[in-house]
């Protein structure tokens, strides 16, 4: 069974925050089951985006049932272009989970898949 999103998103801020980086909630999605988007901040200025990963990433038989996959959407882009991107996303699903992250690193808070080649 999937966790709440609301619950997922309160959990993943509290990690950030106990690793000595700052998360916060910029768009408040559908508690039950809103997507969640992330959005890294760096220090240079650039930002990166994390969006759920497509289904096929979701094997029937991994053991993992219920738990959240990101693939990165954007790598170390201007602000504008992650904005722009999510401002479709936002248009095209109102009840998604924005998270802001302004950490350097974001192993072990995400499970990040492999695009595929």
């Amino acid at each position: 069974m999937r966790l709440k999103s609301e619950i997922f998103v309160a959990a993943l801020t509290r990690r950030v925050f106990g690793m000595g980086g700052f998360a916060a909630v910029e768009h408040r999605g559908a508690e039950e089951a809103g997507a969640v988007f992330i959005r890294q901040r760096h220090r240079d200025g650039l930002e990166t985006l994390y969006a759920p990963a497509p289904q096929n990433f979701f094997a029937q038989d991994d053991g993992d049932e219920g738990g959240r996959k990101f693939e990165t959407r954007l790598e170390k882009a201007e602000p504008e272009a992650v904005r722009d991107m999510l401002v479709r996303e936002l248009r095209f699903d109102p009840d998604l989970w924005l998270v802001e992250f302004e950490i350097d690193d974001v192993a072990g808070l995400l499970d990040l898949v492999k695009p595929e080649k």
